[in-house]
């Protein structure tokens, strides 16, 4: 039982093929924190510039009385 164990043990030592799917995971998760850190940037700035352009295209559509 020990000795089966112990060799269990050592065949999961050597195995390395684990590794990469948890580096793959963090490179995933970093990805994905960079993104979403810059959208929640970037937002605030889009948001303010389709509102700029709205106003600017409302206010060239109102006719003016000469």
């Amino acid at each position: 039982m020990t000795n089966t164990l112990k060799n269990l043990i050592a065949r999961l030592q050597s195995c390395d093929e684990g590794a990469t799917l948890v580096e793959y995971g963090i490179a995933l998760g970093i990805a994905v924190s960079v993104g979403a850190g810059a959208l929640l940037t970037l937002g605030g700035d889009v948001n303010t510039k389709f509102s700029d352009a709205k106003a600017a295209v409302n206010q060239t559509a109102t006719p003016t009385n000469p």
